[in-house]
């Protein structure tokens, strides 16, 4: 009371600790069954002395002299109260947490925990908090799946440290469209490369989980993902994105003037009224290639009708699934605009946990929507 009146409640980390440690002599007291310097016949050991202790606590930095014992032959002593209050610091470190993963620096969440009285936090002690969220992010990845009707698979790459040397690993993910009618994020893998093994382990651990009923695949023509689809998933009919198939179009094209019409040429394709007119839009684009650029006439006859997939679709469903980017804009962009600030991940633990709480929150996000992503009842109109 005296330090209260002295120094008024800005002090008030102080008043506590001292009350702390009062509450901790007073714990070792009856731990012992004995007081200070007391000999009686029911005392189970000796105090032994103090060792300092610093807690991160929701009023501040304190610094406490923990009482020890000797002498006991049961369970060691700890303080109670400390075990308890670790549910403060966990709070505490949880909130920084939160921060990390919604992409504030760590000398950012310094100072928001500095005016809170925390006094420093080092990068280690900002990995410890966020690895506070693994158990609660595993159960996320793990959770039971059911019906998905479509499924819309996607690969982005970050750089992350692996063997001692930094590699480009890719980062999985799926989201699907269910019987509720809105999307939600199914899962996420990080794997060293896209190949076949990868994403066959991947989608097979999607099944592992309950993924049933999977008719439609969108997705780009990610290196291993063709073979493994026909794997896992071979009853499913696959739409190739036509975003991304026409920017390869654009790649193939031998020089500039037919790199600027190529893209509007095949947009007169994805916009054909159905498949009958739309493979026909194609035939005669090949056709008018194939004096003048024979290799693109064969690389638009190959690989423009994997896009078309989409016109076995009702009408409705077509603008949804015609290319990845429902997954492309609301997953990788907010991907990527968490992990620029990291640059390079540490590990895979840490990359697998940031990524797994940015599409938490976008998975959340979807499942709050009150609007329909994709509306059953127009499936047959």
């Amino acid at each position: 009371m005296e330090q209260l009146i002295e120094h008024g409640p800005g002090d008030i980390a102080s008043v506590f600790a001292r009350a702390f440690e009062l509450a901790m002599q007073i714990e070792r007291e009856r731990f012992l069954g004995a007081g200070l310097y007391e000999r009686t016949a029911e005392r189970q050991g000796y105090a032994n002395g103090y060792k300092p202790k610093r807690i991160d606590t929701p009023v501040g930095t304190v610094h406490v002299q923990v009482p020890k014992t000797a002498g006991h032959d049961g369970e060691p002593f700890y303080p109670q109260s400390l075990e308890r209050g670790r549910r403060s610091v966990r709070a505490v470190m949880l909130a920084v947490a939160e921060m990390y993963i919604k992409g504030v620096s760590t000398r950012e969440v310094e100072a928001v925990m500095r005016e809170f009285g925390i006094e420093s936090l080092s990068s280690s002690q900002v990995s410890r908090a966020t690895k506070m969220l693994d158990e609660e992010l595993q159960a996320w990845r793990d959770r039971p799946l059911g019906e998905i009707k479509y499924l819309i698979l996607d690969a982005r790459y970050e750089k992350m440290r692996h063997g001692g040397i930094v590699r480009d690993v890719a980062v999985l993910s799926a989201i699907g469209i269910g019987p509720d009618e809105r999307r939600r994020v199914l899962g996420v893998s990080v794997a060293l490369a896209e190949a076949e093994v990868h994403w066959r382990a991947f989608l097979e651990s999607l099944v592992a989980r309950g993924l049933r009923g999977v008719e439609f695949i969108v997705s780009d023509d990610h290196s291993g993902l063709r073979a493994a689809r026909r794997a896992v998933l071979g009853g499913a009919t696959w739409q190739r994105c036509q975003f991304h198939l026409a920017r390869n179009a654009i790649h193939h094209a031998p020089n500039v003037e037919i790199r600027k019409r190529i893209g509007r040429q095949l947009k007169s394709i994805w916009t054909a009224d159905d498949l009958a007119k739309a493979e026909t839009a194609l035939a005669e684009l090949v056709a008018s290639y194939r004096d003048t650029a024979s290799k693109l006439a064969d690389w638009l006859e190959k690989n423009v009708p994997e896009a078309l997939a989409v016109f076995t679709l009702a009408e409705h469903h077509r603008k949804r699934l015609r290319t990845s980017n429902p997954i492309e804009r609301s997953v990788q962009q907010e991907l990527k605009r968490r992990t620029v600030k990291v640059r390079v991940f540490p590990s895979e633990d840490a990359l697998l946990r940031l990524v797994s709480a940015v599409l938490v929150e976008i998975d959340e996000k979807w499942a709050s929507d009150t609007k329909a992503y994709i509306k059953w009842e127009c499936q047959d109109a």
